[in-house]
């Protein structure tokens, strides 16, 4: 880690004093890193899965890492896992984006099961933490408005969709996902469960040929037909409008996701940084400018973070959570921009990593709230108007 870095890293990890011979997953991340930086160009140039770098996560204890310690896991907070995901993307952004839809996941349950008293989700944190089960997400694909059939059969539900998005789709054991019924009566609802990827009734499909982040391939997940029995669906909510339960997703999950991207600018600063001090004719006043930019980044980072610490999940931490997430995109955004300028010529070669990190940060762009939504989001809150349908 740069001494830049280190510097701007508040020490959010929990002091682990009944484990002293044990990493912390901060640092873990740190040794872990490098191995993955090592693999994360040739991944990106063949656009494939890292499938060597989540065999790593693995292997090393990483998967567990949000499950509540009772449970069996690392008991690692959400300051720690952000952190964490933030040191792994400044070596591999496909690798640290692809895990943060893992991890987000656990941390949301493990939250709930504990601020909530959400019994039903131990099962499936027990076994994240015994058998290192990895769970995907459908993201963008199922968020508020909902996507895929659910018919109504006996004693559970007929569905298929199609998930886009599905990063790290290959390495997933349980995709938490939903689809929409239609009821009789013309209202519209959203079941969620989860799918064994294992069933016969999913597929993966190779769609993922993109701009940046090659590396989660996050291919299309098509479920064809598959059964789903009434007592494997966890809840369900009106289509199209927020949910308490998606109030807590999106509070703890962005600040999470967009710890990714964070580290993608840091690292791409980092490496500016190093090639403008070879060059003469570099300008002090782009550097000073890239700073000023990830700092606002960083700032609104820990701003993401500060809301999650108030443990009160609703709409207007939503609110605050999507304000700190376009923040930092725009920052992010404009941090790599410049220091493409700063690093000039070089900064075009694909040996120095800045062009990847260039094409990677736009996913910042994409994910919700978008800039449309987001902004129409708080200005409802700033006028006192409901936000229910907003996303």
């Amino acid at each position: 880690m740069s001494t830049y870095a280190a510097t701007m890293s508040p020490d959010t990890s929990p002091v682990q004093p009944d484990l002293p011979d044990k990493e912390n997953f901060v640092d873990l991340a740190h040794r872990l890193g490098p191995q993955m930086a090592g693999r994360a160009m040739q991944v990106d140039s063949d656009n494939v899965f890292v499938s060597d770098s989540f065999a790593t996560l693995k292997e090393e204890g990483l998967i567990e890492a949000g499950v509540p310690r009772e449970l069996g896991g690392g008991g690692a907070e959400i300051p720690e896992l952000a952190e964490m995901l933030r040191v792994l993307a400044r070596d591999c952004g496909s690798t640290a984006l692809a895990f943060s839809m893992h991890t987000h996941q656990v941390a949301t349950a493990a939250w709930r099961w504990r601020h909530q008293n959400a019994l039903l989700l131990e099962p499936l944190l027990r076994r994240v933490a015994a058998e290192r089960v990895i769970l995907l997400s459908s993201g963008g694909s199922d968020w508020i408005g909902g996507s895929g059939e659910a018919e109504k059969v006996e004693g559970g539900f007929r569905v298929s969709g199609r998930k886009k998005f599905t990063s790290g789709a290959e390495a997933g054991n349980i995709l938490m996902t939903s689809a929409i019924y239609e009821k009789d009566d013309g209202s519209r609802s959203v079941i969620h469960f989860g799918v064994p990827m294992a069933s016969a009734n999913v597929r993966i499909e190779q769609t993922w040929n993109t701009l940046g982040m090659r590396g989660t391939a996050s291919n299309d997940v098509v479920l064809d037909d598959l059964f789903v029995a009434d007592a494997s669906v966890a809840f369900s909510r009106k289509a199209g409008e927020w949910h308490p339960v998606f109030q807590t997703i999106a509070t703890i999950a962005f600040p999470l996701v967009y710890a990714v991207y964070l580290g993608v600018a840091e690292s791409a600063r980092d490496i500016a940084i190093d090639i403008a001090r070879g060059r003469p004719q570099a300008d002090p006043s782009l550097a000073g400018r890239l700073d000023t930019e990830l700092r606002a980044a960083q700032l609104a980072h820990r701003w993401m973070l500060d809301i999650v610490a108030l443990n009160a999940p609703s709409a207007h931490t939503v609110n605050e959570v999507m304000i700190g997430r376009s923040l930092v995109a725009r920052h992010a955004i404009a941090a790599v921009e410049l220091a493409m300028e700063l690093a000039g010529g070089a900064s075009f070669y694909r040996a120095a990593g800045l062009e990847r990190r260039f094409r990677d940060i736009q996913g910042a762009r994409f994910h919700p709230l978008q800039a449309g939504p987001q902004a129409h989001y708080a200005g409802a809150t700033a006028l006192g108007l409901s936000t229910a349908k907003v996303y």
